[in-house]
């Protein structure tokens, strides 16, 4: 039967490395600290780059390493919780990045936090079964360190800024299955506000825009809840074992979330890929970039089953299997 394959993953990182020590000249804070409770030793952080820049970065990788007409891409999505604009989408700016301007291509942002991309990749995989786009490019991109309170050690010392860009097309073998789930976040755990729009009729804003603020406590149960929710409904429905995953790529959230679903899962830990010590938390952006650095190490070969999981603010939750 006719699926959906993702033919190539490119990434993009931001140039500026800060370290855990870093962090500790500007929060009380150390090394021993942040490493020991996140799994993070540094992160990269945009200087003068915007999320379009590193969707655009990431999304030339990608298209050099698949080797493909650019102008074979007739759908972009670019998943995001840190758009340079509200309007126009990164998306349609990324078109124009990419000189396809003058194509027939349909370009939106899609908001599902840290699990974007899998809905993303779902999206386009309803568009590319349906016939009516061929190859569809999906980004997700991230600078979060514009939405970070830098005097939270809670937040500061989680997020970093990158992108990961997957191209796919339909083909006879690919994704195998996939989930996605949502919560509506009543008790406000994980919150990004946008622009304090509430008094439309005066030119002056009632109060400064908000950071990012979260309950770490709250939010690490839940993770650990959407993961195996997920693991179990993906596995459910294709009728694979776990045995026959070769790699899990989770969200790149928390090294000690992933510590714990493996012991809930009994899935060993080396077969989850985790690069979160280099690059924290890049939200949406997380798990392209992950998929991309694990194919340039050559630990994915033909004919692997990859279990790819999100979860994050909205509350979101959800994966995919896809077969390489």
């Amino acid at each position: 039967m006719d699926t959906c394959k993702i033919i190539a993953a490119g990434k993009a990182a931001a140039q500026r490395t800060v370290t855990n020590d870093d962090l500790s000249k500007i929060v009380e804070t150390n090394d021993e600290w942040i490493s020991s409770r996140t799994g993070i030793s540094r992160r990269q952080i945009t200087f003068d780059e915007s999320t379009t820049d590193l969707a655009y970065r990431a999304s030339v990788d990608a298209i050099n390493k698949s080797g493909i007409d650019k102008n074979t891409i007739d759908l972009i999505i670019v998943a995001t919780i840190s758009p340079d604009f509200f309007m126009p989408s990164t998306a349609s700016m990324l078109q124009y990045r990419l000189g396809l301007n003058e194509n027939n291509v349909t370009a939106f942002d899609l908001n599902a936090a840290c699990t974007g991309l899998i809905y993303a990749i779902q999206v386009a995989d309803k568009f590319i079964k349906s016939g009516s786009v061929r190859r569809a490019l999906v980004v997700g991109s991230e600078t979060l360190s514009r939405t970070i309170d830098w005097n939270d050690r809670g937040t500061c010392v989680l997020f970093g800024d990158g992108a990961g860009a997957l191209l796919l097309e339909r083909s006879d073998s690919g994704i195998m299955a996939d989930y996605t789930n949502s919560r509506g976040d009543a008790e406000m755990n994980l919150v990004l506000p946008a622009l304090p729009l509430d008094s439309p009729f005066s030119s002056k804003l009632d109060s400064p825009p908000s950071k990012m603020t979260m309950n770490g406590g709250e939010i690490f149960k839940f993770a650990t809840f959407a993961i195996k929710d997920t693991i179990d409904n993906l596995l459910r429905s294709s009728r694979i074992e776990i045995e026959d995953i070769s790699l899990v790529i989770p969200h790149q959230a928390n090294g000690r979330i992933i510590s714990k679903v493996s012991k809930l899962t009994k899935i060993p830990l080396e077969k989850f890929y985790l690069n979160l010590s280099k690059y924290g938390n890049t939200s949406s952006a997380s798990i392209g970039l992950a998929l991309a650095e694990a194919m340039e190490d050559g630990l994915i070969k033909k004919g692997d089953k990859v279990l790819l999981v999100g979860f994050g603010g909205g509350l979101t939750w959800g994966g995919v299997i896809h077969e390489f």
